[in-house]
């Protein structure tokens, strides 16, 4: 499909996307599943191929029916009423902003955004998005095949702090925190926990722990609630991104020739007023 054109309009239904979103998010509750909707959306990206990612092809029926994707037509479902409002954004862009919106409604950090994502209609085959009950080669197999990194592998599952599992949906069942609608750092807090809580760790949760390379930021993040939420923030902003190139606001929201130039003759004009007041101003003194 064509590239949208993020002009003036498209802005000001972005930012009518972001306000409903505020409202539905707040009085539904349902934050973690708009987050899991936009990553499992952006998350089938291959650097390789560059196919996936996010791109609004999970609204087909093709992609939601994925086993991964289980449960998540609730979430498509009910983005709908706020898609007919806005018209000119993309089911892409309003995706991933309903994950950032998600994220900073529940207490977490502020994710720029950056509209202009092409919708698709090509579904990824299924088997891109990480299984729960591998380990760590397999979450970087997964997470490397979208050009991102250790660091993003932690910061990212710390979105975990949000939510619960469903065994209908996953097999699992459970919060993995005690308050599965705040995000904040606790899911580092209890994944260092030895004693059993009652609270949910999946095999791909307790691999951030005996991993070196991983238990580094989990003790990070664990301490340090800022330190979290700044890479949270980027790491989110990153996968959000994948394989989209933002690109220049269009021409119908900037100055014309005819106006730079007017612009550029009214700066002259300024100028040469401000020398004669200021010659003036010299001659007088020098007459005293």
């Amino acid at each position: 499909m064509a590239v949208p054109v993020v002009d003036d309009e498209y802005l000001k239904q972005i930012e009518k996307a972001r306000r409903d979103l505020r409202a539905l998010i707040s009085s539904k509750n349902c934050a973690p599943i708009m987050l899991r909707l936009a990553w499992h959306d952006a998350g089938t990206f291959d650097i390789a191929t560059k196919t996936g990612g996010p791109n609004g092809s999970i609204r087909f029926e093709e992609e939601y029916t994925h086993g991964a994707n289980a449960g998540l037509k609730i979430a498509i479902d009910l983005l709908e009423p706020i898609k007919t409002k806005v018209p000119k954004v993309t089911y892409a862009d309003l995706y991933q902003l309903a994950g950032i919106v998600a994220v900073e409604v529940t207490g977490g950090p502020t994710i720029e955004f950056v509209p202009g994502r092409r919708d698709s209609s090509a579904c990824p085959k299924e088997g891109r998005l990480p299984d729960a009950k591998k380990g760590s080669q397999h979450l970087r197999d997964v997470f490397y095949r979208m050009g991102l990194t250790d660091k993003d592998i932690v910061a990212l599952s710390g979105g975990h702090t949000l939510g619960k599992a469903h065994s209908e949906r996953s097999g699992f069942e459970g919060a993995w925190t005690d308050n599965p609608l705040k995000f904040d750092n606790y899911y580092f807090v209890e994944l260092l926990k030895e004693e059993a809580t009652g609270l949910l760790k999946l095999p791909t949760d307790k691999v951030l722990v005996e991993d070196p390379t991983f238990r580094h930021y989990v003790e990070l993040y664990a301490k340090d609630e800022e330190a979290f939420f700044k890479d949270y923030a980027e790491s989110h902003k990153k996968l959000s991104e994948l394989g989209f190139t933002p690109r220049p606001v269009s021409k119908a929201s900037k100055p014309d020739v005819k106006t730079c130039t007017v612009l550029a003759q009214s700066a002259v004009g300024v100028a040469v007023a401000a020398a004669v007041v200021i010659l003036s101003y010299i001659y007088e003194i020098s007459k005293k």
